[in-house]
């Protein structure tokens, strides 16, 4: 096993030092000497965003007759998109797997060709984990939790399988690996990469392991499901902290943004805050910018393929076929998600109650091939395909049918021609990510000159309209807020909301259809592309400016990232100064450095006790706990203490050991306590959990029990409201770790920094080492007055200083120890350093 020196070693071991100078070129494409030089112009000349994703974004098919393989891209495909959303002098480059099985013996060749002819780097998994993988663990447990199906029977697929879970994250280190081969070049942390979906959230720690300075951004596109919802994965934590290895995070609406900050706000105890507009979250000194844009269309492609003469010609036929008839128009993917039985069930109230629309409405209703198999997608299509039958057979006629069921797969030319006309679009899902058949629809109602010959649409024609009925619950709803929304699960409102959209006037649909036409073509695939592209850029910004350490094994791992005069303190380092000085002061904090501030026994245990005795004993050493806590609670708690010092109440009463009198700052007005405890009564009695803690000079509310959102809340509003209430009085309201504290103006731990080390130098035994250890916002001012004085030239100097600060981030320290398990072991090295004899 290693020593604990070692491992301290390799805990600081910084990824500076595995900078790789010299690599060789990775493919050499044309026969005889590889120019090094030029590998290296063309692969600086050019930035490079890199796209991962489950799918490669193309078309596979193969002849039967020849065997040869045909490729093309998806031009429907989002990611697809992409590569013209970018500047011409960008490589775009996509890893992920194909929507094919190719043989073994073929793979390498099929490879080849989509490296060279569509910069596609293609993963091939073996066939079991891809089962477990894609079809088990994503599709089966993943997807159903992130769109609110909870788990309930081991028979409804979708219980937690452990051998899935190995097989997703198997899966996402092949990826990572993958994507480090394309990365591998000399100046690989130009590289911008782009993870997409909840298929590969472990892949940032894989690619983060080894690529520490890669400019890494994730964009879910499926909603993220509520805390609650969240909680109940097994693997939870793995998941979040895979996330969190990334630069930027992207969501298309607040609503999941807002689930996430919450989740890693109760499960991982991380906060975030908003500066400037922009929402981040700290961890381990790194900043995790969290990012909220909804995903766009490709206008210019759209419109080209509604140019397209089998489009045209389409939308001339529906138009016939639908002559005075009011047309709907849904397309979805088929599965239990989209809403689809409760839209044709809205359809059938909507003609029960309304007779004159009975022989004129008309919903096509067009569902896109299911992506994955399962009784639940079954199970759907038969109760869609019951209701429509029920439908028709009740309202229908010769020759009228109210619901049109057309089962995919359908061309998008033939998509397109339903869109430019139908009257209204009807998307109802009852959760699901972007979704963005609104956004084509809205384009398809604008036209294009093709098609406005075709459907004989002049300067005469009255003005442009749509009308949207669209679900609350999917993302693409709070961008289009001149849209109909409804509860998908409220089949009533759904109903009404047909009526409401068929009653409309024509000039209230045209403001609203170019309302929508004006958002959706401003916001397309291209600003999309690159607002997260600036933004990824934007939080690298400091990547030059922070070294960086690996730290945690397997899902565990994290990149610590701290200043370049920051650094942890090593136990030999501690020892030898305290050896060689000869008037030693030591500083601590109590709760949070010597004390978990979890722990329902606040006092102290056997060992601190222990340990505070031994440093105490040394007559070279002046110890003291710098609380913010009472003095008749420390003073019970370290009473077996003799020679401690104790400054309580932020340093409003101290004393040098246990039998001298206590000293107090300054007398002081105290007559505002009668205002506050009133006030913090009232919120305590309406937050559960949460308690008063009225000391001699100080209130203080904690909410460490209570809900943590909800405590979080609260203790803004309390603090708010203190302020305002307090304006005129000489106090200062603080927001600590779960407490909010009202304190007289000029009380601080640094006050008592300042006067120990005063009356330690009036004394003539002026500290020669100084340590000082805390973990929280009033231990900076310690670390404060310890820099200020350092500083001061009219100040005898002290040789050695250590303010140290508990967990990695942003302090005044100029070390950090991780935990209070690391604070007893560096007490402890100190303590028997005292006892041993000087070496040196």
């Amino acid at each position: 096993m290693a020593s604990s020196c070692c491992l301290d070693q390799l805990n600081l071991l910084s990824t500076d030092d595995f900078r790789v100078m010299n690599r060789i070129p990775r493919v050499m494409k044309v026969p005889g000497v590889i120019s090094q030089f030029e590998e290296d112009q063309q692969t600086t000349s050019r930035k490079r965003v890199i796209i991962v994703s489950n799918q490669l974004p193309l078309r596979a098919s193969r002849d039967p007759v020849s065997g040869e393989w045909r490729f093309e891209f998806d031009e429907n495909n989002l990611l697809a998109q992409l590569k013209d959303a970018f500047p011409p002098d960008t490589e775009v480059r996509y890893v992920g797997t194909l929507k094919a099985d190719v043989d073994v013996a073929d793979q390498d060749e099929v490879a080849q060709v989509l490296h060279e002819k569509f910069s596609c780097e293609t993963i091939f998994l073996p066939v079991d984990m891809q089962n477990k993988f894609y079809h088990g663990f994503c599709k089966h447990y993943l997807w159903p939790l992130f769109h609110y199906m909870m788990p309930t029977t081991g028979s409804d697929g979708v219980r937690f399988d452990r051998s899935q879970w190995q097989a997703y994250v198997s899966a996402n280190k092949i990826f990572a690996d993958k994507v480090l081969e394309v990365t591998d070049r000399d100046d690989e942390d130009e590289d911008h990469v782009w993870v997409h979906d909840y298929h590969l959230m472990a892949l940032p720690t894989f690619l983060r392991r080894r690529s520490t300075r890669v400019k890494l951004g994730f964009f879910l596109h499926s909603p993220f499901p509520s805390s609650d919802m969240y909680r109940t994965l097994p693997v939870r934590d793995d998941i979040l902290r895979a996330l969190l290895n990334c630069d930027l995070i992207g969501f298309h609406t607040f609503d999941y943004a807002r689930h996430f900050l919450s989740s890693c706000r109760r499960i991982l105890g991380l906060h975030s805050e908003s500066k400037r507009g922009r929402t981040a979250l700290e961890y381990y000194g790194r900043t995790v910018t969290i990012k909220i844009l909804p995903a766009g269309i490709h206008m210019e492609q759209l419109e080209s393929v509604m140019s397209e003469e089998s489009t045209v010609r389409k939308a001339k036929e529906l138009k016939e076929k639908y002559k005075g008839k009011i047309l709907m128009v849904g397309v979805d993917d088929l599965d239990l998600f989209k809403g689809i039985t409760q839209k044709f069930s809205a359809m059938a109230e909507l003609l029960e109650t309304n007779q004159r629309l009975r022989g004129k409405l008309v919903l096509v209703q067009i569902t896109n091939p299911a992506r994955s198999l399962g009784w639940d997608v079954q199970e759907v299509l038969d109760e869609a395909n019951g209701i429509a039958k029920e439908v028709n057979k009740k309202y229908g006629e010769p020759g009228y049918e109210p619901i049109i069921f057309i089962k995919g797969p359908v061309t998008t030319q033939e998509k397109l021609a339903h869109y430019a006309v139908a009257d209204y679009c009807v998307v109802t899902p009852v959760r699901d990510g972007m979704n963005l058949v609104p956004y084509k629809y809205t384009v398809c109602r604008q036209g294009c000159p093709a098609l406005d010959k075709a459907l004989g649409v002049d300067e005469s024609s009255p003005p442009k309209n749509s009308v949207i009925i669209i679900s609350e619950f999917i993302g693409c709803s709070p961008s289009l807020s001149g849209a109909i929304r409804v509860n998908p699960w409220n089949i009533s409102e759904m109903a009404n909301a047909m009526y409401s959209a068929i009653d409309l006037p024509e000039t209230e649909k045209h403001l609203r259809h170019d309302k929508h036409y004006k958002y959706i073509s401003s916001h397309d695939v291209s600003y999309w592309a690159r607002s997260f592209d600036q933004d990824l850029e934007r939080a690298c910004r400091d990547h030059y400016h922070k070294r960086y350490w690996r730290i945690g094994l397997g899902l565990a791992f994290r990149l610590v990232a701290l200043e370049p005069n920051f650094r942890k303190l090593l136990g030999h380092t501690l020892n030898s100064a305290y050896k060689r000085s000869n008037s030693r002061l030591i500083l601590l904090d109590y709760d949070g450095t010597m004390m978990p501030p979890t722990s329902v026994n606040k006092g102290p245990s056997n060992e601190v006790i222990s340990v505070l005795n031994r440093l105490c004993d040394d007559p070279k050493n002046i110890v003291f706990i710098v609380s913010g806590r009472d003095r008749d609670t420390l003073s019970q708690w370290f009473s077996s203490c003799e020679k401690l010092g104790i400054a309580a109440e932020h340093g409003y009463f101290t004393r040098w050991t246990r039998d001298s009198p206590w000293e107090t700052y300054r007398l002081m007005d105290l007559s505002w306590k009668e205002v506050v405890e009133p006030i913090m009564q009232l919120y305590t009695e309406a937050t559960d959990g949460s308690c008063i803690e009225n000391k001699e000079t100080a209130v203080v509310w904690h909410h460490q029990d209570a809900d943590t959102d909800f405590g979080l809340c609260q203790a803004k509003e309390l603090h708010d409201h203190l302020e305002n209430v307090l304006a005129n009085e000489p106090v200062v309201v603080k927001r600590g770790q779960q407490i909010v504290e009202v304190k007289p103006q000029g009380m601080s731990k640094g006050i008592v920094v300042e006067n120990v080390i005063s009356t330690m130098r009036s004394r003539g035994k002026s500290p020669d080492f100084l340590l000082c250890i805390g973990d929280d916002r009033s231990d900076e001012d310690m670390f404060e007055s310890i820099a200020r004085s350092s500083a001061n030239p009219t100040l005898p100097a002290i040789a050695e200083i250590f303010a140290c600060t508990v967990g990695q981030k942003p302090s005044m320290a100029k070390y950090y120890v991780d935990d209070i398990v690391e604070v007893i072991g560096l007490l402890r090295g100190i303590a028997e350093a005292s006892v041993q004899p000087n070496s040196l």
